[in-house]
């Protein structure tokens, strides 16, 4: 416990010497990497030698100042006192699979799905494809993996015989999968409906699952794999930000399902300072949302992440987005099924660089089920304010959650029964994360003390989830983190 302790007073003291330099020395910047990496698996020392791979260049993301400032080039500052008192929202998936990859619908059933439900904007991530070219498939596959004959014949239905293309190829039947320009031609509506071209770049690093979406390409981006799996997501990520210089488009990666596979740790998403967004939910039953009894659940990382990022590393927070991971569409039991989670975006104009810059911005909040009618951070006055959208019949709990300056700092790796660490996340003190305030009203409020490192609400239904993903699931929302500004 003392040497963890020591460990976080070093990197402390090393960012400060760091930030009070007018040029950030590159030999600090390694320095300070050094001992990131040493909070792995004890001892400290054997981990920094054996892992200096893992070490990701320092990025824009780091800045001396907390500020909007070090928000991305061609992304305008957010001043919260200039909205509007009734603020536009759009509503969007941004991660959903098809038969173009291992989803069990044609792309256009399902975008046809997300227009009836309201939504605006809809991103297609099949795995290392874009839905572009020609590309067919069979209909054994089509049955096999829907369950049966009556998935085409929808199709066939809703869209008809000249949309839908038939032939016959080397003994067997094949369908024609839609491209996403035909698409767009049937579905988009401006002011709307949007489709975003996207994917999951579906990567692994020493057999563990890394994946990440990479939202408004206009090229394929290939896995790039890496030597461990910070090096991984800061690679993909470098690449994703060269493809976006070289287009002039903005381009929103995240990182998925962290516990899926137990891949990644709130340490990994700490220390990889380029990363800007995770998934807080994710609405596939397989991605350990609630963590286990060795490790964390995703929402305890979250504030693991954010306290680490702002306090011992002086960079932006890490935000927070909730998606569905659709891949099943007629109501297999136990499947990822859509319409489980979105984002609710504020934007001037339903187009994706404006999605994009108000996500910059955490000009957004993630959902299960709970909508909100306003969310409002008075920059000056420091308060956070929010109304919500009631069902009938419904009550509502939100937790405002933060952590406070001079929280304890003492960490220690997880042992299993035997004694033995377990590899992971490490535990941390329970005032990293605390609840700070509760409330029961429609209207929350919460005005900050000014010792808070950031503040965060989460607002959860009385009501069952009508389709969970997890036992005992209730409705929730999630706002970004606030009050990090300095």
């Amino acid at each position: 416990m003392t040497g963890d302790k020591q460990g976080f007073d070093r990197l402390g003291e090393i960012y400060k010497m760091m930030w009070t330099k007018t040029i950030c020395s590159p030999l600090l910047v390694l320095l300070a990497g050094l001992v990131v990496w040493g909070w792995g698996d004890p001892p400290a020392a054997t981990r920094v030698a054996n892992e200096k791979q893992d070490l990701p260049e320092v990025t824009e993301g780091i800045r001396p100042k907390l500020t909007n400032s070090a928000l991305p080039e061609g992304i305008p500052a957010h001043d919260a006192t200039t909205q509007s008192v009734t603020p536009r929202w759009y509503r969007g998936n941004l991660h959903t699979h098809s038969f173009w990859s291992d989803g069990d619908d044609f792309p256009e059933m399902i975008v046809r799905w997300y227009t009836d439900q309201g939504y605006h904007f809809l991103a297609l991530t099949d795995h290392n494809i874009l839905s572009r070219g020609e590309k067919w498939i069979s209909l054994d596959t089509v049955e096999k993996r829907s369950g049966g004959p009556e998935c085409m014949e929808k199709y066939q239905t809703a869209f008809g015989g000249d949309w839908v293309q038939i032939r016959e190829s080397q003994g067997a039947t094949q369908v024609l999968l839609c491209p996403l320009d035909r698409i767009r031609e049937r579905f988009e509506k401006e002011g709307e409906f949007l489709l975003i071209e996207a994917e999951e770049i579906s990567d692994s690093v020493n057999g563990k699952p890394l994946h990440m979406n990479a939202s408004n390409l206009e090229q394929l981006l290939r896995p790039t794999g890496g030597a461990s799996v910070r090096e991984a997501i800061d690679s993909n990520l470098r690449a994703a930000a060269e493809q976006a210089e070289r287009t002039g488009r903005q381009i929103l990666v995240h990182l998925n399902h962290p516990n899926f596979g137990w891949a990644v740790t709130a340490e990994d998403l700490a220390a990889v300072t380029r990363n800007r967004f995770f998934e807080v939910y994710n609405g596939h039953p397989g991605v350990n949302h609630n963590g286990d009894a060795n490790r964390p659940s995703i929402e305890r990382m979250w504030d693991i992440i954010n306290t680490l990022r702002i306090d011992k590393f002086n960079v932006l927070p890490l935000f927070g987005l909730a998606v569905d991971d659709s891949h099943s569409y007629h109501g297999k039991p136990g499947g990822s099924h859509p319409g489980r989670g979105w984002v609710c975006v504020r934007a001037d104009e339903l187009n994706a660089e404006q999605l994009i810059g108000a996500m910059h911005r955490g000009d957004f909040y993630a959902s299960s089920g709970v909508e909100l009618k306003t969310l409002q951070f008075d920059t000056e006055n420091k308060v956070l304010q929010l109304e919500i959208v009631p069902a009938p019949g419904v009550t509502y709990q939100t937790q405002f959650i933060g952590t406070r300056k001079g929280y304890d700092e003492t960490t220690k790796s997880k042992e299993d029964a035997e004694g033995k660490p377990v590899p992971g996340t490490r535990v941390y003190s329970a005032e990293i994360g605390e609840v700070l305030a509760t409330s029961a009203e429609l209207q929350p409020t919460y005005q900050l003390k000014g010792d808070e490192l950031y503040v965060r609400a989460v607002i959860t239904a009385s009501c069952d989830h009508p389709d969970p993903s997890f036992s005992g699931q209730k409705p929730q929302a999630w706002t970004q983190p606030v009050g990090w500004e300095k």
